[in-house]
């Protein structure tokens, strides 16, 4: 997950150079719910998606249709290092979000220091860079993190027994037609190879492939913990900034890196009751 999410900060850097934000939506989920559509038709899953069809339609807006709107109007204006280290406000907003639910996650104190370890980690990292980052942009990134914590929480609880092709085909064949009639009249007249690769990594790899890992996480260890994965992505979306966009390598990254490493063991780490409990709603969720 690190990975797959660690580098759609440069390729959105790179595509929003020539595309609408708003054809970039489209461009990251319609291609993804084409993908997986086969793959729901093999597995017998169109009932599934027609039943929970409300909650599959909230997730997508949530987790795609309007983050990413904001994401990508962000960075044509600000860099990617500074769009990660916001992002990484995620697992905060997160625990937030879980104080809402039936059966809130438990935060015990080294959940608690591991948070606080990462987030430290990955100010350290951007070297504290807040410079030309306007506050419009800053905002629209917070937006961002709203979404990013409370798609997980659906996944987690609405749609737990929905099969993760389904859920992900659906949530972005909704997005992707909503978006259809303002990317009509939005379509650049042309379009390079190198938008259309970063689109093409975007789609593919970075949503359908992803999506269908990080539901498997959640399933596995709950939706505050598995936003965690935020810290290791901004270290590997800073890092991409440096090589590919020539951002500038700071000292926090040599310091910060290590502390995330820390902060997310500790985050992300169960004792042996805890580790049983997760384990047993996964095993569960399979049986079912």
């Amino acid at each position: 997950m690190a990975v797959l999410w660690g580098i759609p900060y440069l390729l959105i850097r790179v595509a929003v150079r020539q595309l609408d934000p708003g054809v970039l939506v489209l461009a990251r989920t319609g291609p993804a719910a084409l993908l997986l559509a086969p793959v729901v038709l093999h597995q017998r899953s169109w009932p599934a998606v027609g039943r929970h069809l409300k909650w599959i339609a909230i997730f997508g807006v949530v987790e795609f249709g309007v983050p990413w709107y904001f994401m990508s109007n962000a960075e044509q204006h600000i860099t990617s290092s500074l769009t990660s280290l916001i992002i990484c406000a995620v697992p905060l907003f997160s625990i937030l979000a879980s104080r809402f639910t039936r059966a809130p996650e438990a935060i015990g104190p080294r959940r608690a220091l591991g948070l606080a370890v990462g987030a430290a980690g990955v100010a350290l990292l951007v070297g504290l860079d807040l410079q030309g980052g306007n506050i419009r942009w800053i905002g629209y990134l917070l937006v961002v993190c709203v979404g990013y914590a409370t798609g997980p929480l659906i996944l987690g609880t609405k749609l737990r027994d929905v099969p993760g092709p389904a859920v992900v085909c659906g949530a972005t064949g909704i997005v992707a037609l909503c978006w259809l009639p303002y990317d009509l009249g939005h379509w650049p007249t042309r379009i390079s190879g190198e938008t259309w690769t970063s689109v093409a990594v975007l789609s593919v790899l970075c949503t359908a492939g992803a999506f269908l890992v990080f539901f498997e996480l959640v399933k596995e260890v709950g939706s505050s913990r598995s936003v965690v994965v935020v810290y290791s992505n901004t270290a590997l979306a800073v890092i991409l900034g440096v090589i590919g966009l020539h951002e500038p390598f700071t000292v926090g990254i040599a310091l910060g890196f290590p502390l995330i490493v820390v902060g997310s063991y500790l985050a992300t780490g169960v004792g042996r009751v805890g580790e049983h409990h997760v384990r047993g709603d996964a095993n569960l969720a399979v049986h079912e």
